[in-house]
């Protein structure tokens, strides 16, 4: 340390004050960019990592609350079939054909309808409890579709 503080001591009144101005931007240079910088974008992604974790936990709990809702769907008051053509005509779909086939489930056929208007209803049938077992969908050239379907009572 003496030899360092000898040489210094050796150098020139401005040199000193040179070097001196030196180390000082030297120290602010390493407080800035070794602790200053890596601290503050450290704060920054942590802040990030915060507000997404609240967004997923809001969308989750969204989730679970639908979930629950969902499981607490009422039992059909009706038979399946009629439940299924009151819903129909309540949508204004005209059911061709509609057979049960036993153990909850039923067979029909819908001739001609909206794309809309169908998907619409099936997604409120899937409310009610009422899954769809298989469907064939078929365009009928004139913006309408013709539907195949088997559907199924929800198990509770």
């Amino acid at each position: 340390m003496s030899g360092l503080r000898t040489w210094f001591m050796a150098r020139s009144l401005r040199e000193r004050r040179l070097l001196l101005a030196m180390a000082a931007l030297l120290v602010v240079t390493i407080l800035w960019a070794g602790i200053i910088l890596p601290v503050r974008d450290g704060l920054e992604t942590s802040q990030a990592r915060y507000d997404d974790a609240v967004v997923r936990l809001a969308t989750t709990r969204g989730e679970v609350d639908s979930i629950k809702a969902n499981g607490r769907r009422p039992a059909l008051t009706a038979s399946l079939a009629d439940t299924v053509r009151a819903a129909a005509d309540q949508a204004g779909l005209a059911i061709a054909t509609l057979d049960e086939q036993g153990a909850g489930r039923v067979h029909l056929t819908i001739q001609s309808a909206r794309p809309g208007a169908l998907s619409g209803w099936l997604a409120g049938l899937e409310v009610r409890g009422i899954l769809i077992d298989a469907a064939t969908l078929r365009d009928n050239g004139d913006k309408s579709v013709g539907a195949d379907l088997v559907l199924k009572a929800r198990a509770t």
